[in-house]
């Protein structure tokens, strides 16, 4: 139990303290959602509201993308083309790419300041800078400024996906963890059907603010955030690793009810972190590929990049995808919102799916659904002479997927991330997925615009055969490593990796807390 005069809690000799930790640790297994709910009521909301950052993040290249559809944008910024106005796939694949090589750079970056100046002030000092660089967004009137803004942008924008995850992970129980990390998917979905309704709302528009008021309305988010960021509570994980566990507990406080045993709660850090340390888990980038965390990192890493690997990048390009399908301009921004529609509607509903079963049988279930759609895409493309219909039938498919994908590789990616990273190296085992993932994205990035654009490849449907194939390969791999982590407290997880359980056994496997503690 924590004691009563700043200190950290401590192992004793008679017994006391670990009677006490088991019972903390029996208890957080107990909690249902509803009870957990009301118990953290105030972590909730503050974990959703850092999350905004990761809709900011969503929105940006997501109104990129749509763009290249845009018939003032093309004016404005493309060359013509048998009579129509055409962006080199070049600048498409230049411009698509400064997000995501910004984010390979801001994420790696980002766990360096939530190191040293916590998960609240780096969210802060991100927001800030986003406003800034704006600026250069709106401002923009030749390709080569776009490109700039896109490349800055998103190096900041790089850092919201580990901040956003990863506070939510340490500021919430085992009962919410699942939900609120898997919120972050929401944010992602919610920031790329706002970036489509803005894009489908000033498509039509005949002056460059048809591009410009997407760029503006990013100010929007800042303004929500700013007012409210004084006042979000420092995560109390890394506050006890700071030495300051008098902050800490005032921490916990803010984050819960006054029926919280706030003590008990810091108990279970201080221990999971001690454990770690016995464990001789450090705190450096190195210590993510030493040990039984080379085995997290390559979890977390793998995951993550399967999302882009099963074809997520296409909802970036979803409405020229639908254009270049056969679509008409306007049904294709009318499809592309309701591509993002489903799947948001479909991460709502996931959450029942993560209380009532495991990750990894959601994760690998779901990837064979996304590998079966897309295969069927690619037939359909391939019917000699493609009919009329076929366009239509690849765009419903593709509602199809994004709302599988939706339901489960799309949300369950952040849980396991929050669960297979360790609490020492969380943000920086985050940042490298993150990496990984935008890396994997950068290589997509570059292809896609070259698969789908007319003068170019101009494979329109079968990129189904491609995503498909790919799939396979990450099913393959999901089988065999990603472990169950769900129901299991972050002391639980130490041990299981530690011991080297293989995934598969993860589930059954018995844990005796108190018991390790106390022999340790």
């Amino acid at each position: 139990m924590a004691t009563r005069n700043g200190e950290a809690p401590s192992k004793t000799g008679d017994g006391e303290t670990e009677v006490a930790l088991a019972e903390a640790i029996q208890h957080e297994h107990e909690l249902s959602f509803w009870q957990a709910a009301k118990l953290y009521p105030k972590a909730v909301g503050w974990s959703v509201f850092v999350s905004i950052g990761v809709i900011m993040l969503a929105f940006d290249p997501q109104i990129i993308g749509n763009m290249f559809a845009m018939p003032q944008f093309q004016k404005d910024f493309g060359f013509e083309l048998d009579g129509e106005y055409v962006i080199p796939a070049s600048w498409q694949t230049g411009l698509s790419l400064g997000n995501p090589i910004g984010q390979v750079v801001g994420a790696l970056f980002s766990a360096y300041p939530l190191e040293l100046f916590g998960r609240k002030w780096t969210f802060f000092g991100c927001v800030l800078l986003t406003a800034g660089l704006v600026f250069i967004q709106f401002f923009a009137r030749s390709l080569e400024v776009l490109l700039v803004g896109e490349l800055l942008g998103g190096l900041v924008l790089g850092c919201y996906v580990v901040i956003g995850p990863t506070y939510a992970s340490e500021v919430c129980p085992m009962a919410l963890r699942g939900y609120l990390t898997s919120y972050t998917n929401l944010c992602f979905v919610t920031g790329q059907l706002l970036g489509n309704g803005v894009t489908a709302g000033t498509s039509t528009l005949e002056t460059h603010w048809a591009y410009s008021i997407p760029f503006a309305l990013q100010w929007f988010w800042v303004a929500v955030i700013i007012p409210g960021i004084f006042f979000i509570p420092e995560s109390p994980w890394w506050l006890l690793r700071k030495g300051r566990t008098e902050e800490a507990r005032d921490a916990l406080r803010l984050l819960s009810s006054t029926k919280v045993d706030v003590d008990a709660t810091l108990a279970i850090i201080a221990e999971t972190d001690r454990l770690e340390l016995e464990m001789e888990a450090g705190s450096t980038y190195l210590d993510t590929i030493k040990g039984v965390n080379l085995r997290r990192t390559e979890i977390s890493t793998g995951v993550y990049t399967t999302q882009v690997l099963s074809g997520i990048y296409l909802i970036n390009y979803g409405t020229y995808f639908f254009e270049q399908a056969g679509l008409p301009t306007q049904d294709a921004f009318n499809m592309g919102i309701g591509f993002l529609a489903v799947g948001w509607v479909c991460t709502v509903i996931s959450w029942f799916l993560i209380g009532r079963f495991g990750r990894r049988r959601i994760f690998n279930i779901g990837l064979l659904i996304l590998i079966i759609l897309m295969f069927i895409i690619g037939i359909l493309d391939s019917i000699p002479g493609r009919p009329s219909g076929v366009a239509w039938a690849e765009s419903a498919l593709m509602l199809i997927w994004n709302g599988a994908y939706d339901l489960s590789i799309g949300p369950i990616t952040f849980v396991i991330l929050g669960e297979c990273s360790a609490t020492r190296v969380r943000s920086k085992t985050i940042a490298v997925a993150t990496a990984a993932q935008a890396v994997v994205g950068i290589a997509m990035t570059v292809a896609i615009p070259y698969m789908i654009n007319p003068a170019e490849a101009n494979m329109q449907g079968k990129l189904g055969y491609f995503y498909g194939g790919l799939g396979v390969l990450c099913l393959i791999w999901g089988y065999f490593r990603i472990p169950e982590t769900k129901g299991r407290t972050y002391e639980e997880l130490d041990i299981l990796f530690e011991r080297r359980i293989p995934a598969r056994q993860f589930k059954g496997y018995q844990v005796d807390v108190a018991a390790i503690s106390a022999e340790t």
